[in-house]
């Protein structure tokens, strides 16, 4: 099974295509979305085309194929327009002999880990910015963001696919892997 993961599309159409089309052209299976989907936050600037009401239904489309965690950004009222669950606070995978640790990263991140067993992966986003962590005994990895890079990283996303991970750009170039 191949994943498409992504966070942070704060409300940007314009990113939203963009990234609708990455799935499409990675041909990914599903789609882990790791929070602050509409709303562009009191501390970020508004991403191009800002355009909440487009966002829904470019993933609504997707929403059998969509996993999301629920970011800072998210709040019930997003629920009430999204025909997918989006506010769980985290979510579990296997990733070969491994769990992987879904959250957005705003309560659980590399500098105040959840609970977790040696050789266990923290997935998050929130800080906009792509991060590949190996330590002794666990892995800390973020996507970066979609639509509001930070840190002069790109507008991106990563795959997972028998436990390789890839950040791509939104044009489909990879800025690097990590085997898991």
């Amino acid at each position: 099974m191949k994943w498409l993961i992504a966070s942070d599309l704060h409300g940007s159409a314009y990113y939203t295509r963009l990234l609708m089309a990455a799935f499409e052209r990675e041909n990914a299976d599903r789609l882990l979305l790791l929070g602050d989907l509409l709303y562009h936050g009191p501390r970020n600037d508004l991403p191009r085309e800002y355009a909440p009401k487009e966002v829904i239904p470019l993933l609504a489309a997707y929403r059998d194929r969509i996993l999301c965690v629920r970011g800072n950004c998210d709040t019930e009222v997003d629920q009430m327009v999204l025909p997918f669950p989006i506010l769980a606070d985290y979510a579990v995978l296997p990733v070969g002999a491994r769990l992987m640790y879904c959250t957005h990263g705003h309560v659980y991140n590399g500098q105040h880990l959840p609970p977790m067993t040696a050789g266990d992966i923290l997935l998050h986003g929130h800080t906009h910015v792509p991060v590949c962590d190996v330590r002794e005994d666990r892995v800390i990895l973020n996507p970066g963001s979609v639509s509001i890079p930070k840190e002069d990283s790109w507008h991106g996303y990563m795959t997972l696919e028998d436990g390789l991970f890839r950040w791509m750009d939104l044009d489909g170039h990879e800025h690097r892997a990590y085997q898991a």
